[in-house]
């Protein structure tokens, strides 16, 4: 996937999302594009390039959202680094506060030892906060991961995931996001805490500063078993 698709494929989501909307004629569906671009010249030439779309919506007994991102970083050697990742749940509404879940997260980071990873969940979640200002949420389900290895055939586990999320409008202009989940395999434990503030410069623009640390608990060998990633990005909001 290279710049000019990633690009594309944020640009066709905004599209649907507002289709969505219009079709409806209601804003039951919510949407975002976030970019973050850095170029740097001189005795280090770099490119860097941070892209997120998420849609979202929420009616009497369902929730979905989805979210897609993309990171790449070329250097005058070449590409450094490559990811992307499609994340999608669907939440239905039991008696207030508690819901069932089902999740599925896609990961392909050129630069591990994987072509890519695949986790399926479901299982309960309770807001245990739900006022005007926060929202807390506590999830636990059994799963399964399928783990593609370079050179190497298809590594399937079952898992138990555990997550916390946390949205905390601190004022008018200012919000707050926390997402720390905790998925246990036979084999390895993934730990990964996505920290966010965005900040509303007008009534639909924001600039986004997030900060993601994931820890993977069996690394192969020449792999550091934890990445850390720390964006500032834009965001337009519809």
């Amino acid at each position: 996937m290279n710049k000019k698709l990633i690009v594309t494929t944020l640009a066709c989501l905004s599209s649907s999302a507002s289709f969505a909307a219009e079709q409806t004629g209601t804003p039951e569906w919510k949407a975002s594009a976030e970019l973050g671009y850095v170029s740097t010249s001189g005795n280090t030439e770099t490119n860097t390039l941070n892209a997120k779309a998420s849609m979202s919506t929420e009616r009497d007994k369902w929730r979905h959202k989805l979210d897609i991102t993309a990171l790449n970083t070329s250097d005058n050697l070449g590409t450094t680094a490559e990811k992307y990742t499609v994340t999608g749940q669907s939440d239905y509404k039991l008696k207030a506060p508690n819901y069932l879940f089902a999740n599925i997260n896609y990961e392909k980071d050129k630069f591990s030892n994987f072509d890519y990873q695949v986790s399926e969940t479901v299982g309960f979640g309770r807001r245990v906060i739900d006022d005007k200002t926060m929202k807390l949420d506590l999830e636990i389900g059994p799963g399964a991961r399928q783990s593609k290895v370079e050179n190497a055939s298809t590594e399937n586990e079952a898992t138990v995931k555990a997550g916390v999320k946390l949205d905390w409008t601190v004022s008018k202009s200012s919000q707050f996001a926390e997402e720390l989940t905790v998925e246990a395999g036979e084999e390895t434990t993934i730990t990964k805490s996505i920290t966010s503030l965005t900040s509303k410069v007008d009534t639909d623009l924001s600039m986004k500063l997030t900060y993601t640390f994931k820890q993977t608990s069996e690394a192969a060998a020449g792999f550091d078993d934890t990445d850390t990633e720390t964006a500032v990005t834009l965001v337009y909001t519809f």
